[in-house]
């Protein structure tokens, strides 16, 4: 029977909204006070639940609440969820990065975390100098970290650099390095955030492979948050579905994905009150609606038949249209990417931005085959578009599109995911 390598009872984490810190000595005072007589934490009752799309009226919140679950030792468990559901929170306690406010956590063995970029890491250190700071926090002597230099070095692809200043790297390199650190220095447990995803996919590749590695070659025990169901489903034996703080479904990774895509696709919220959303918001999207070739507002569509996707829009202040990337992306239920129709590189540019105008992609032929998809909607400001930007919608809406005779050959096409479609933007004035 293997090893229970992290048990967690009863966590929960509280948060002081507005307020940077974890809490008010006062507030610790009475709580301990309540606890030593046997009653009940006064601000469970009060505080209110981690849901991002609500305005609070406590002054607490709960980012995690009552928190069980259990690790054997060499299991690979994917942590999943929505923005704000609690997944950063849960691997910072998890880490002892920050103190749950309820309950207890045992973790048996040394933990390496690559929670957010530079996590753990000196700035003004060289890379390599860093690679021993982190050994020796992890108990490790100078003669067990330089054994295994070369491989991290080699690994992270950062010999070029590895004398340099920490500070002088790029996001991608330090991604690079901490996890190489975090995950050749043998700790019995990592745990990995979502921070893999700035890396490029040669590197996230390796990332995976290696974490499969210390799992199943070596025993070690994982971690690992992502929003990528591909990469969960690929690595994860097990998976967690977060819920505004609180654990939704425990159980095989499988059932965990379509746990959570069921969860994310229940709620069909407007886009004006959608919160879980990035960026600068001078330009921001307002509205998505699908349209079919006879001009109906439509949500299920046949494979090969014509769709009009139309975007609303607002504008906080001007915009040179030149400068606007306006991105459609075409998700799988995994929110694989198997579309994308990006306007600079269709040589599409809007005549003029206008608050409440509308963009619209016409797709003359989905070419896509039977399933569920949904849609991100992406929009950036600058000359290389990655200079501003201005506002990312995830499932901003979902898309049915239906098996059909496609190839006129008197048979249904087959429920599976493949694409290949060309499209026309056009800008429309309100």
């Amino acid at each position: 029977m293997s090893k229970v390598a992290i048990e967690v009872k009863n966590v929960s984490k509280e948060y002081r909204l507005g307020v940077f810190g974890t809490g008010m000595l006062s507030t610790d005072i009475k709580r301990w006070w309540y606890r030593i007589r046997g009653k009940e934490d006064p601000f469970r009752l009060v505080t209110a639940e981690n849901d991002r799309t609500t305005v609070s009226e406590s002054e607490f919140v709960w980012a995690l609440k009552d928190i069980n679950f259990s690790v054997k030792q060499g299991e690979v468990l994917g942590i999943i969820g929505r923005n704000g559901a609690g997944k950063s929170t849960l691997l910072k306690v998890l880490s002892q990065v920050t103190p749950p406010s309820t309950g207890s956590i045992k973790a048996r063995g040394r933990i390496a975390s690559l929670l957010e970029v530079g996590t753990g890491m000196h700035p003004e250190l060289t890379g390599r100098e860093n690679i021993f700071l982190n050994g020796s926090i992890l108990g490790m002597s100078k003669a067990e970290i330089s054994s295994k230099l070369e491989e991290i070095v080699e690994f992270s692809g950062c010999a070029k650099y590895i004398d340099t200043p920490l500070k002088r790297y790029s996001s991608g390199m330090k991604v690079r390095l901490g996890f190489a650190v975090a995950a050749f220095l043998e700790p019995e447990i990592l745990i990995v955030d979502e921070v893999l995803a700035v890396g490029d996919a040669e590197f996230q590749k390796k990332a995976i492979g290696k974490m499969k590695d210390v799992s199943k070659g070596e025993g070690r025990t994982v971690l690992f948050v992502s929003h990528n169901m591909g990469s969960i489903r690929a690595l994860c034996d097990r998976g967690l579905v977060m819920e505004q703080g609180k654990l939704a479904f425990d159980g095989p990774v499988d059932e965990a994905v379509k746990a959570y895509l069921s969860q994310a696709n229940a709620e069909e919220i407007d886009l004006n009150l959608r919160e879980d959303r990035v960026g600068r918001g001078d330009f921001r999207f307002t509205s998505i609606r699908f349209v079919n070739a006879q001009g109906e507002a439509c949500s299920e569509v046949l494979s090969g038949e014509a769709v009009t996707v139309q975007v609303q829009y607002q504008l906080k202040k001007n915009l040179d249209p030149k400068k606007l990337i306006f991105t459609v992306n075409i998700c799988d239920v995994y929110e694989q990417m198997v579309l994308s129709f990006i306007s600079d590189e269709m040589g599409f540019v809007a005549d003029e931005l206008i608050d409440g105008g509308m963009l619209e992609l016409h797709i003359p032929a989905l070419n896509l085959r039977g399933g569920s998809y949904s849609i991100r909607l992406f929009s950036a400001y600058g000359s290389t578009g990655a200079d501003d930007l201005q506002d990312v919608v995830d499932q901003a809406a979902k898309m049915d599109v239906h098996p059909s005779d496609f190839w006129g050959s008197g048979k249904t096409t087959r429920p599976m995911y493949s694409a290949l479609c060309a499209g026309q933007m056009q800008h429309k004035k309100p």
